[in-house]
């Protein structure tokens, strides 16, 4: 079984900073890719970062600049700083992995429960 948690949401005031993490633990064998994804009332959920097993990144555009994402290969964990938040950013965040279990030879996506992230003065 594979479980990926979540941390580091709040509310925030415009301009704030947070720092959110997640952590894959479980009978994995090796991560391809893990990345935040984030989704706001009424809105399809959308990628805002994501970084490969080899430290390829890439970032939505409306967070270019502001987001940085990064990840601890050796502790199978990913963070995402934010910076300058804005209340547009406002929304549940989600962790996703794609990995492969022990034992197999294919990979999969797994997603965490989610943290919210409030932006508001």
């Amino acid at each position: 079984q594979v479980q990926l948690v979540e941390s580091g949401g709040g509310l925030v005031q415009p301009g704030g900073s947070l720092r959110l993490s997640c952590a894959a633990s479980g009978s994995i064998r090796s991560i391809n890719s893990m990345g935040w994804y984030r989704q706001a009332p009424g809105k399809q959920r959308e990628l805002v970062a994501r970084i490969t097993s080899g430290g390829t990144t890439n970032y939505a555009d409306s967070v270019k600049g502001r987001f940085t994402i990064s990840r601890d290969n050796a502790e199978n964990t990913v963070y995402l700083q934010m910076n300058n938040l804005k209340p547009e950013d406002t929304a549940v965040y989600y962790c996703k992995a794609v990995l492969t279990r022990v034992g197999t030879i294919y990979a999969y996506s797994y997603w965490g429960q989610g943290t919210q992230v409030t932006v508001s003065s």
